[in-house]
């Protein structure tokens, strides 16, 4: 009966370092092994991710993400992701990382976990010039373009139910070529989307003031608190070192005022 006690306790000891060990070799080690990270970016507007004339994905965000995987130094395998999509994603382990232009809300890091902000931004609304539109209750019986499962949509249902929502799941090309028709009369999305819109088209114009004020994080799935840390880690570096005030700058302009950010030491 000892022997096969000490025999039992053995074969638990050698159970539980093995799973000791998995644990510890945590998503970091599985991406360097497989030899590239697969991060989702959403391309759907202008500066934050699109594609230029060769197809290629660019942007703010895209270039964050690059950044990130030097720093695994791995290659990186872009994978195009649209708002709804983002989290189930992640969840379902089709994508690493999401630096995809996501707010991190209470209700989301239910299910995932989220990096200190790379980036803030806050809801804004855009509106045809000669649309009449100057304040949320102008919205009533309008048509409004929303990101299907954004935060935006949820705003809007609140604060002008009255509105007609018209759904798209990547705000350009879909969203904006809806504004440039004039097939709807406004949108909403992040405030660094829209003030980027305004000044491409003369047609468009935001109404003032922001409707939130949202850390803008890095995401990945539950489960490895050390890949969380350590994307902190990377975050609080871009800040530090200034990449980040350089990257805003190139896709803003040079007169652009970077929101202010705190790096995590």
């Amino acid at each position: 009966m000892k022997n096969l006690i000490t025999k039992l306790a053995g074969m638990a000891l050698a159970v539980g370092l093995a799973a000791t060990g998995a644990a510890q070799a945590g998503k970091i080690d599985e991406i360097r092994e497989r030899g590239t990270v697969r991060i989702g970016v959403s391309l759907g507007g202008e500066p934050i991710g699109f594609r230029d004339a060769q197809n290629n994905p660019v942007g703010y965000d895209v270039d964050v993400a690059t950044m990130l995987a030097e720093k695994l130094g791995v290659p990186v395998e872009f994978v195009d992701v649209s708002g709804d999509a983002r989290i189930s994603m992640l969840v379902s382990g089709q994508i690493d990382i999401a630096v995809a232009n996501t707010s991190a809300t209470l209700e989301r890091a239910k299910s995932v976990d989220f990096s200190i902000p790379y980036n803030r931004a806050g809801l804004r609304i855009i509106v045809q010039k000669d649309a009449g539109i100057t304040s949320l209750e102008g919205l009533a019986g309008k048509k409004i373009v929303v990101g299907r499962g954004s935060t935006g949509e949820t705003f809007i249902k609140k604060a002008a139910p009255q509105a007609e929502l018209v759904y798209t799941d990547n705000f350009s090309p879909e969203g904006v070529l809806l504004l440039q028709q004039k097939r709807v009369d406004a949108a909403i999305e992040d405030s660094s989307l829209l003030d980027y819109l305004a000044t491409k088209n003369e047609n468009l114009v935001t109404l003032p003031g922001l409707h939130s004020n949202d850390p803008i994080g890095i995401a990945v799935a539950k489960g490895d608190e050390g890949f969380v840390r350590w994307i902190d880690m990377f975050v609080s570096d871009y800040i530090q070192s200034g990449a980040y005030e350089t990257n805003y700058k190139k896709w803003w302009g040079e007169t652009a005022n970077p929101p202010a950010l705190t790096p995590l030491w």
